[in-house]
């Protein structure tokens, strides 16, 4: 009735669930490690640059809501899928494309519609 292994199939098995076991290690880690620096701050704002709240924001958004919901992080789930939203828009908004702006008017015809201005008050 069980299912039978073959050798080869219960080494991977249990190399899986060994993996599963030491990342689930790190990341209770990572969260005291999260947990001890916001206790240190203090209330403190964290201030952080435009390449950091990109680098969170990828990262928050792979991850959702509800899993950022159950994480301690240091920001809130709504401020970095916030971030993310605007890194999107950013992204998409073609200002690389945009010239300086409208082209200047030859010098020639600025001095042919002053001369008419004058001649023809």
């Amino acid at each position: 009735m069980y299912p039978r292994f073959q050798p080869l199939q219960l080494l991977l098995v249990i190399f899986a669930g060994w993996i599963n076991r030491h990342q689930l290690d790190v990341i209770e880690y990572l969260q005291e490690e999260n947990r001890l620096l916001k206790e240190r701050l203090g209330g403190r704002r964290l201030r952080f640059t435009d390449a950091e709240r990109r680098r969170l924001a990828r990262k928050a958004h792979t991850l959702g809501r509800k899993a950022l919901k159950d994480l301690d992080t240091l920001v809130t789930p709504n401020t970095l899928l916030r971030w993310y939203r605007e890194l999107v828009v950013s992204k998409w908004n073609f200002s690389h494309r945009r010239g300086p702006g409208r082209p200047r008017v030859m010098q020639t015809i600025v001095d042919l519609v002053l001369r008419m201005a004058l001649e023809n008050r």
